[in-house]
């Protein structure tokens, strides 16, 4: 038992949800989102397909190979979310701007761009909310959000609401289409790429219109 369980450990792969729910069930759930909201070394971890599989894996049967039991992706989902984004803020708050001047990391600087644009755009209390939907952008925002000084009390009230529109909501939506498919266990693995592509697909967009704006 030890050794399969090592073994597991061995050969997982944080850029697949399915990999990192089969390893560390509803703990990875919280593990993954606190890092990709509270820490900046996440922001290349998997938020929103972590989530919507974990949804859907919550309809699998008992006896299938992977089940996840729904109250506790979702407590779990919702503790990542909330706590990783304050500590975020938290991170920010004390480490300045230094911490997100980062030319050496172009990829964590477009973020940084973006999520003072949508904090230009937006205003404080739509940017925090908007930013739990887009990757990358929910990784520094939240840091971001502290070094610049949005007051504690409102930045806690609005990352709590866009905090769990987002988590609750795209595990929902998992758990959603799961229980609408009968045998969901024989479609999980194409489904799950599926999810997995189009999870990638913002990322693939910015790094076109990154491009794109270097030629021009």
């Amino acid at each position: 038992m030890r050794s399969s369980s090592v073994a597991a450990t061995l050969a997982l792969n944080p850029l697949d949800p399915h990999s990192l729910l089969s390893t560390f069930g509803a703990l990875g759930v919280f593990v993954v989102l606190f890092a990709e909201t509270g820490l900046l070394i996440g922001f290349f971890l998997p938020g929103d397909s972590l989530l919507f599989t974990a949804g859907l894996l919550c309809t699998t049967s008992a006896r299938s190979g992977l089940h996840l039991s729904l109250p506790a992706v979702l407590v779990a989902a919702a503790a990542g979310a909330l706590l990783g984004a304050q500590a975020g803020y938290l991170i920010g708050r004390r480490g300045g701007p230094a911490l997100l001047d980062r030319p050496d990391r172009p990829r964590l600087q477009q973020g940084v761009d973006r999520a003072r644009a949508a904090l230009d755009h937006y205003g404080t209390a739509k940017a925090i909310v908007l930013a739990r939907f887009i990757p990358l952008v929910r990784t520094v925002l939240n840091p971001l959000a502290g070094t610049v000084g949005v007051p504690a009390r409102v930045f806690t009230g609005w990352q709590v609401a866009g905090g769990l529109a987002w988590s609750l909501g795209v595990t929902l939506a998992g758990y959603g289409l799961g229980s609408r498919i009968p045998n969901i266990d024989r479609y999980l693995l194409p489904i799950v790429a599926v999810v997995v592509a189009v999870s990638l697909l913002p990322v693939l967009l910015e790094v076109r219109r990154s491009r794109a704006s270097m030629r021009s």
